[in-house]
């Protein structure tokens, strides 16, 4: 995602600018549930908006409900007072800052991105590895907005068994949520071969604090909510075709290991394409929180 932003002229109350963003279709910006854009006092707006071949903007009545999704862009009349359209334009490639954590290296997420279902801000100051090879990773306050932090390897590995050591999340908040999870940037669908363990209680107290997820998580056999205690638990899930196995264990003793929880899915697991592993550290919501995570190798 990056920011867009405009001016209009001879506004009445209540106007507002909606945005799309053209990749194949036109995508309503920045996301369905915030379809739009207010006007400020000095008649400019601006907003953030996932990147595409040509942007949208329109001033509307305050009555229209525009569509998430549009083959081509409604024209004046009916609610839209003007449009205005521009193409997109190439810029210079950004270089991705990495780290080497576990034997791989990690790209880090920088800028915005909606994972999560909102806009997140994204700093690669957050993420680091210490003396030991253990991964940090932080939400932090700075300028006036949260940063959270995000890491995804830089290759794609297919079936197979992956495993998460985590130090502690006891003093999570409840609406942090750390996220290990398969991704495929490549895929243009909602699910991209992704496959989750997830820690978070989703801001409400009462909530169990993990879970298991095959996407879409909406499907009842797709989700396996459980609790974890404090201290240091080893996360894993198999991956074979036809079926994923999740495991959740604490290290109880230095030769023994305490079984948390685990669950098989056995049907709607992905075949493998150019998903990557992600580790995440977000706040659900934008509550107001600063923890840091820590991971082992």
């Amino acid at each position: 995602m990056d920011s867009i932003e405009g001016r209009v002229s001879n506004v009445k109350p209540g106007e507002q600018v909606v945005l799309y963003a053209r990749s194949g279709a036109w995508w309503l910006q920045p996301l369905t549930d915030q379809p739009y854009t207010k006007i400020q006092a000095d008649f400019t707006w601006k907003n953030l908006t996932h990147l595409g071949s040509e942007y949208a903007a329109l001033l509307v009545e305050p009555e229209y409900h525009p569509a998430s999704k549009l083959v081509t862009l409604p024209s004046e009349g009916n609610g839209v007072l003007a449009v205005a359209v521009m193409k997109g334009k190439g810029g210079t490639a950004v270089e991705t800052p990495t780290i080497h954590f576990s034997g791989y290296d990690w790209s880090v997420q920088t800028g915005d991105s909606d994972h999560g279902g909102q806009p997140y801000a994204y700093d690669s100051a957050n993420a680091w590895t210490d003396e030991k090879g253990y991964l940090h990773l932080r939400m932090e306050y700075r300028n006036g907005r949260w940063s959270c932090a995000e890491t995804s390897l830089n290759q794609s590995l297919g079936y197979g068994t992956y495993k998460f050591v985590v130090e502690d999340t006891a003093h999570l908040r409840p609406s942090a949520v750390i996220g290990m999870f398969t991704w495929d940037d490549a895929r243009s669908t909602n699910f991209r071969n992704e496959m989750d363990i997830e820690l978070s209680r989703w801001g409400n107290p009462e909530s169990e604090n993990a879970q298991y997820v095959v996407q879409p998580f909406y499907a009842t056999e797709n989700l396996a909510r459980f609790n974890v205690p404090g201290g240091v638990l080893t996360h894993v899930f198999c991956w074979e075709p036809g079926k994923v196995s999740f495991k959740t264990t604490s290290d109880s003793s230095p030769d023994r290991q305490k079984l948390i929880s685990e669950h098989v899915f056995a049907s709607g697991t992905p075949t493998p394409a150019n998903e990557k592993v992600h580790i995440d550290l977000y706040d659900f919501h934008h509550s107001k929180i600063h923890r840091i995570n820590r991971m082992r190798p």
